[in-house]
């Protein structure tokens, strides 16, 4: 249509650097790019959904979700005290991130968002008419949490604060402490707490990450069984919060979504069952060998430093000796290897390379040894620090 703008809210706005890679890839590309398990849903729940389809009673759910679902994921979160009635069942994560956004963040607030971070958060805050504010988790000091500057960015025009453990692009987890720091920042500030815990389940210690959610009352958590489950095309996540929080996502979620899909639903209540424990756990299991096999590689036959991760299946590669980190993944993908220019996800990341480990240790091996021509091609700039 000659002439055509689209809405003010939408000019500017591109697909995302890691899509945009993706798509140019020529054919025989080693993906470390996208943030998606390769590993099979777990047979427990393609059974249940087998049996939804067969059932034939698949029209929609209510707004919220199955209650039985609900019920299950408010389970998740004792510390908020939720019930069904305080979570929505969203089409995966993502939708869960634009509903709260979108419902909490006005004109003119401020949003204070992670350096590095995802990169829709300031995108989305953006589209509602926010202000994204950025604090840092510095990569000096491997992308942990910089608590003094946290407290310094928050002010009274501090609407909502965005944060995710494990997170998307470091991997690395945010401590009790870092939790409590934060929670005690924000104090009597009336912020509201956006916590992204789609990565919570994919951690390499002995326990689970700790949420927000156990040390400030004013938290809206996003997660879903994209990732923990392998069911990223199957678009099941949720959104648990306030009850007033809630109420007026639900509205928005219902002239969005309706509902998610009734047969991921229905298959989604089988992630409770022992079964799919086993299977999460053998996931965790065989990412954290990955992670072990992909930073050995890279330090033994690249001699760059890799942020070891705490959870989630990426790890950050500092390849600022080879310049920055658009070109350095520019002629990566010449090479055939996709990843991630670190500046996609802030400009703490510039520098580094996001490389995922969704990808079976022979992919891995191959594709290192890919970069290693690559960067043979370019050439430090300087001998790396001794």
């Amino acid at each position: 249509m000659s002439g055509f703008q689209p809405a003010r809210r939408l000019r500017g706005i591109e697909k995302t650097a890691i899509r945009e890679f993706f798509d140019r890839a020529p054919a025989g590309s080693i993906n470390l790019g996208l943030g998606e398990p390769d590993l099979p849903t777990p047979d427990v729940v393609r059974q249940a959904a087998v049996r939804a389809i067969q059932d034939e009673r698949n029209g929609y759910t209510t707004h919220a979700g199955l209650v039985a679902l609900r019920e299950r994921v408010a389970g998740e979160y004792p510390s908020l005290g939720a019930g069904p009635d305080r979570v929505i069942i969203t089409a995966g994560s993502q939708e869960a991130l634009y509903l709260a956004l979108t419902t909490l963040v006005d004109d003119g607030d401020e949003v204070l968002l992670p350096d590095p971070g995802f990169v829709a958060y300031p995108t989305i805050v953006r589209m509602a008419g926010g202000r994204p504010v950025f604090y840092r988790l510095p990569a000096a000091g491997d992308f942990e949490l910089d608590l003094d500057d946290f407290r310094k960015k928050v002010s009274r025009r501090t609407k909502v604060v965005v944060c995710i453990s494990p997170s998307n692009p470091t991997g690395r987890a945010l401590t009790a402490r870092d939790l409590e720091g934060m929670a005690r920042a924000l104090e009597g500030s009336g912020a509201l707490v956006v916590s992204d815990e789609i990565y919570r389940e994919l951690y390499f210690g002995d326990a689970r990450p700790p949420s927000i959610a156990d040390h400030y009352r004013g938290t809206v958590v996003m997660s879903g069984l994209s990732k923990s489950m392998s069911m990223t095309g199957w678009r099941l996540g949720w959104l648990c919060g306030p009850p007033e929080v809630v109420r007026s996502a639900l509205v928005l979620h219902g002239y969005v979504t309706t509902c998610a899909s009734t047969i991921s639903q229905k298959a989604a209540l089988a992630a409770w069952t022992p079964e799919a424990g086993a299977a999460r756990e053998a996931m965790r299991g065989t990412f954290r060998r990955r992670r072990d096999h992909l930073l050995e590689l890279v330090g033994r036959t690249l001699g760059l430093r890799a942020v070891k991760p705490d959870g989630a299946f990426y790890t950050m590669v500092d390849v600022a000796p080879y310049g920055a980190s658009q070109r350095v993944a520019e002629t990566l993908l010449e090479h055939r290897v996709i990843t991630v220019p670190g500046a996609t996800f802030g400009s703490e990341a510039e520098g580094f390379l996001r490389l995922s480990f969704c990808a079976e240790e022979g992919a891995l091996t191959e594709g290192v040894r890919r970069i290693a021509a690559a960067l043979a091609q370019l050439k430090p700039r300087q001998e790396l620090p001794v």
